[in-house]
């Protein structure tokens, strides 16, 4: 299938809003090598985010036999993660739909999880916004609902909530994160985050994104204090 609208057409997704989907497809580097397009992605991807959370919620929210809530809570996020979401565009082949600038995409734009995830979720938001849940039933019965049940790989470790349950089992505190340093091109950014308690550094990670490095940053804060 050649377009994105081919695409919804086998699945059976109705739209109205044409500019509106095609802007959830749009990067940041496609927005500015083009004076003709407006807008990026972004702002899609944050209502996209909203859209996840409430989605995935109702269907942890639902399952037999009934979860408690740290449960839920890790598994959603271990759902919505970056890598997660990566994955599901991927399975869906949405991925060759992406609009990059030349430099990104010789860079490799098109198969870094950062993009493929920000592409999902401005398109899950855009959807949304066109034709309602009905839409993101659709999608979502075919990725998420068979991930909840399959086994979970280390990189959908969800380290900061498994960081802020052991922290607050033990203190009833709330672990926040800084960003310490952030290096690189546009195209190929490194983020240094740090992990505190009140003004304590528990540790440090390094990511391509600062999702990332925030879990690294828990990663070895949680290794740390469980020796």
């Amino acid at each position: 299938m050649s377009t994105i609208f081919e695409w919804l057409d086998s699945q059976n997704i109705r739209y109205n809003n044409k500019q509106m989907i095609l802007e959830a497809l749009t990067h940041s580097s496609y927005a500015n090598e083009h004076r003709r397009v407006k807008r990026d992605n972004e702002r899609l991807e944050f209502m996209g985010d909203a859209v996840l959370q409430l989605w995935s919620s109702k269907k942890l929210f639902s399952i037999r036999p009934l979860l408690n809530e740290g449960r839920m809570t890790t598994l959603r996020s271990q759902l919505v993660c970056e890598e997660a979401l990566a994955d599901y565009n991927r399975k869906l082949g949405l991925g060759q739909y992406l609009l990059l600038g030349a430099g990104e995409e010789r860079n490799g734009g098109r198969n870094r999880d950062s993009l493929l995830a920000d592409m999902f979720e401005a398109l899950l938001g855009a959807l949304f916004l066109d034709q309602g849940m009905y839409a993101i039933d659709i999608i979502l019965e075919q990725v998420l609902t068979p991930a909840i049940s399959s086994p979970k790989s280390e990189a959908l470790t969800d380290y900061k909530t498994k960081l802020q349950e052991y922290v607050q089992a033990d203190t009833r505190q709330t672990v926040h994160y800084e960003l310490v340093r952030m290096d690189g091109p546009s195209n190929c950014p490194e983020f240094e985050m740090n992990v505190l308690l009140e003004d304590i550094v528990l540790g440090t990670g390094i990511g391509t994104s600062k999702k990332r490095a925030e879990q690294a940053a828990a990663k070895a804060a949680f290794e740390k204090m469980v020796k």
